[in-house]
């Protein structure tokens, strides 16, 4: 059997039941923080601005990658152009903005 006897002075269960009080309207001040509105609005725009973040991150780290290999096609270890490569690239593009220029030219006239 328990021993179901309390050796507490009243004025122990009054300060146990003050503490015990104080404890839970700690809690539901808590809660009530927790669950008001601006709160859960708050921790919501919190995540989608983490994922936002997250997201922009890993497209700068893809971007900031594709462009160090497309580098590495026209500069050798040293930094110098590969001429081999620039020049032909050069002279297509001259190509192309000719051939854009001589057909605006052409819708024009």
């Amino acid at each position: 059997m328990a021993d179901t006897s309390d050796t507490r002075t009243p004025a122990q269960i009054e300060a146990d039941i003050k503490r015990r009080r104080e404890v839970l309207a700690e809690t539901l001040d808590e809660i009530g923080v927790r669950v008001h509105p601006k709160t859960i609005v708050g921790d919501a725009k919190a995540k989608v601005v983490a994922n936002v973040d997250h997201t922009v991150g890993r497209a700068y780290v893809e971007v900031n990658r594709v462009v160090s290999e497309v580098r590495a096609q026209f500069v050798d270890e040293e930094g110098a152009p590969r001429l081999e490569r620039v020049v032909p690239v050069a002279l297509v593009v001259v190509g192309v903005v000719g051939l854009l220029a001589l057909g605006a030219r052409r819708r024009k006239g």
